[in-house]
């Protein structure tokens, strides 16, 4: 089994950055697609991002376009979301989650999940 394991959340006021992290560990990052998902108070998850296993391809849902980036290591076997211009409305669990070989990053259909971070945007 794939192991996942984030990291990088926490208490940020509006307007500021952080940037959360996803090990991976049991295979090799190259061969899977990993996806941001995250779930605020009271709503269902979503997704936020996606890197495809291959060529690079990556996708952001709107609400974050513009001021989220994604990001891989492959040597590190780590994924990075580079959060920027947070709003309240970012504050949710952030989940990383991984499919091997996918071309995309289907919410019901990702076959390895961490058990996420939170992060709070609050002044």
């Amino acid at each position: 089994q794939l192991h996942i394991v984030e990291s990088g959340g926490g208490l940020v006021q509006p307007g500021g950055s952080l940037r959360l992290s996803c090990a991976v560990s049991g295979f090799t990052l190259e061969h899977y697609a990993i996806g941001w998902f995250r779930q605020a108070p009271g709503k269902e998850r979503e997704g936020v991002s996606c890197i495809r296993s291959s060529r690079n391809f990556t996708n952001f849902a709107d609400s974050v376009k513009g001021r989220f980036t994604i990001s891989k290591d492959n040597a590190k076997n780590t994924v990075y979301l580079q959060m920027n211009s947070l709003k309240v409305e970012d504050t949710a669990v952030y989940y990383c989650a991984a499919l091997m070989y996918g071309s995309g990053c289907p919410i019901g259909g990702m076959e390895y999940w961490g058990k996420g971070t939170l992060v709070t945007v609050s002044s």
